[in-house]
């Protein structure tokens, strides 16, 4: 097999460095985006991380972190513009480029535009057109696969260029904790830590069974990165997953009538971009969020398809009816379509597996969502 060369590009505070790019006065300031103190942070410059401030933790608190907060309210046009000159870049270079966000994508090189045959010389090259044509910086990570390069790109920011070569993934992969790993978060390291694993070197230790017991199916996928294993491919056409728009209130909601109101009116413009772009959707997801910022969802799929406008804000406001809404302030609703298609069609008919028929390989690493299917909040941003 050819040695792969997989590049992880990602933005450095992306948000936040826009503005400080557009506006000299935040220059050198501890900069939040993300509007006002009723909503969370949306990004954070470096100066302002010093303080503690993060993205998504609640504006008031990131205030109280470090009084001397430039709070700025979000210019998505702007940082989409930012976006499309970066992905340019990316694309000039090679046609292999999957977006992750608006600012980070994985990109192969191992055929390149430039022919270089060193990854870490295309990722070089193209930090640095990245910063003369758009005055943003980046950090990239190069190695033999997604799972590595990802990593490798969070080691030295910002404007960090990290290379794993082959003959060095093992030795690499000794010092990461588990938590390091793609997909775990807080719940499973907890449960991985419980069971004595602190390291990948820990978890490769246990068999499949173990950690299958432990974490569900996800246990195969983990221990294949644990040991640096991860054969995905990049993949420049994903297809679009869902749509969504969400909303932070500058006050509380406690209305029902107000709040039925929004919430047809987050779903109207979900089915209005179905319109306009051919597709139809299965499944209506409401998120609610209380004042207390205890965030719930609430879905319902349909067995067919549709992007009739009554319907949809029909399941939607049913689905609100599942809630504390009326009861409970809300300060952000959010609602979303899933499982799009361009075909109103039934699906076909799966027939049941017979007797000693091999069943479809399925793969154990779930996929991450391409930029496109990002909410982007009407009002104050929430993310």
């Amino acid at each position: 097999m050819t040695l792969r060369r997989i590049l992880h590009v990602d933005m450095d505070a992306f948000f936040a460095s826009v503005e400080q790019r557009d506006r000299p006065e935040l220059r050198g300031q501890p900069v939040a985006v993300g509007g006002t103190h009723r909503g969370v942070v949306a990004a954070a410059s470096y100066e302002a991380r010093q303080f503690g401030v993060r993205s998504a933790i609640p504006m008031s608190r990131a205030l109280r972190l470090c009084p001397n907060l430039k709070v700025v309210f979000p210019d998505f046009a702007r940082y989409k513009a930012a976006s499309e000159q970066v992905f340019a870049i990316f694309r000039s270079v090679t046609p292999l480029v999957e977006p992750l966000s608006l600012d980070e994508a994985y990109l192969d090189v191992t055929e390149n535009a430039w022919n270089e045959p060193l990854g870490v010389e295309v990722a070089r090259r193209i930090k640095q057109a990245v910063r003369q044509q758009t005055g943003l910086t980046a950090s990239a990570g190069v190695a033999p696969n997604k799972f590595l390069a990802k990593i490798a790109s969070g080691w030295r920011k910002p404007d960090g260029l990290t290379v794993i070569a082959p003959e060095r993934v093992e030795q690499f992969l000794t010092k990461l904790p588990i938590d390091a790993l793609w997909g775990v978060g807080p719940v499973t390291a907890k449960k991985l830590r419980d069971a004595g694993m602190e390291r990948l070197i820990d978890l490769r230790s246990r068999s499949e069974e173990e950690l299958t017991q432990l974490v569900g199916s996800f246990g195969r996928a983990l221990l294949h990165l644990a040991r640096g294993e991860d054969d995905r491919p990049v993949e420049p056409n994903r297809e679009r997953k869902s749509v969504g728009n969400e909303t932070t209130f500058a006050d509380d909601l406690l209305d029902k009538s107000r709040i039925e109101d929004e919430v047809r009116a987050l779903a109207k413009e979900c089915t209005e971009w179905l319109t306009r772009h051919g597709l139809f959707a299965r499944t209506v997801t409401l998120k609610v969020r209380y004042d207390n910022f205890q965030t719930i969802t609430r879905s319902e799929t349909a067995p067919q398809l549709s992007r009739d406008e009554a319907t949809l804000i029909a399941r939607a406001v049913a689905l609100l009816h599942k809630t504390a809404a009326g009861q409970r302030p809300i300060r952000l609703l959010g609602v979303s379509l899933h499982g799009l298609a361009d075909d109103d069609s039934p699906p076909p008919v799966v027939h049941a597996k017979h007797p000693g028929e091999e069943a479809p390989p399925r793969g154990g690493v779930q996929l991450l969502l391409p930029f496109e299917s990002i909410a982007l909040p009407r009002a104050a941003v929430d993310r």
